[in-house]
């Protein structure tokens, strides 16, 4: 399965590429506009002149985001060394790049979640097929990979996906049985400011669902779905993730956790909820 460190930032390795192809809007998140395509007002050449104070200057967005490893790759394999700063002229093709590869990395992310013990033989095949497809097309060269059709691989991923979920979440509900205090029906959910704190959650799919600033501290979300949900603000003090499906990095470090909240063994658990 999918190496853990072809899945990680390495920003020394990259050109800045989030801090330029990507826009932004005046918010809580982000201090002022930036349209796609241009540098960032704080970027020195590749780095970040205010890394160490994001959040103080507004910039509370940056610290959430995660390439897992896009940026990396475009610049040291698909471009060979080669970045924007070099050949402007290739600037948006190379921005484009990046937006295809960041698809398909996650998607590389998510079958590793999904390769589970507890899963049939056939399914596996099915995920481990899917995840050396998905690997193969981030090391096309520039012309092709942007004839990849990333939509239709991406349903073809999601098929498989929402077949080990639907297993995982069975078998989690079905420890769970008809306690009183679960949500209906969660996925895409608007749950925002949710009170749901010390709720038994196993199982639950939360797929897309708005978890901001919910209160999800104690919360049992073994085995629940939370891809694409929304957890910016909520608060996840002692709750236990550790088998929930479809996790990323940037999901829990945009919430607020501390030493006991139980994560996935793959996921790093923020800087900000050290000694929490």
């Amino acid at each position: 399965m999918e190496e853990l460190a072809d899945l990680r930032a390495d920003c020394t390795r990259c050109s800045a590429l989030c801090c330029v192809a990507l826009p932004y809007a005046a918010s809580a998140d982000f201090a002022v506009d930036k349209p796609a395509g241009q540098p960032c007002r704080h970027l020195d050449v590749f780095s970040c002149t205010i890394h160490a104070q994001l959040p103080e200057r507004g910039f509370a967005g940056c610290t959430v985001f995660d390439c897992l490893g896009a940026g990396q790759r475009v610049t040291q394999h698909t471009y060979a060394g080669v970045t924007w700063r070099d050949r402007p002229d290739l600037a948006g093709e190379i921005f484009d790049a990046f937006s295809i590869i960041r698809q398909l990395q996650e998607l590389r992310w998510y079958l590793r979640q999904a390769d589970r013990g507890d899963q049939p033989t056939v399914l596996r095949q099915q995920i481990w097929s899917l995840a050396v497809a998905t690997r193969e097309l981030t090391a096309l060269p520039a012309e092709e990979l942007r004839q990849i059709d990333v939509a239709g691989h991406r349903a073809a991923v999601d098929g498989v996906l929402s077949e080990v979920s639907r297993r995982v979440r069975t078998a989690a509900a079905r420890s769970v049985g008809d306690r009183t205090g679960r949500p209906g029906r969660t996925r895409r959910a608007d749950l925002v400011g949710a009170r749901l704190a010390g709720v038994d959650l196993r199982g639950c799919d939360f797929r897309s669902a708005l978890l901001l600033g919910a209160d999800l501290r104690r919360a049992d979300l073994r085995g629940a779905d939370l891809i694409g949900a929304d957890l910016r603000g909520a608060d996840l003090r002692g709750a236990d993730l550790s088998t929930a499906l479809y996790v990323t990095e940037p999901q829990v470090a945009a919430a607020h956790g501390d030493a006991r909240t139980h994560l996935p063994v793959e996921i790093r658990r923020p800087v900000r909820w050290v000694g929490s």
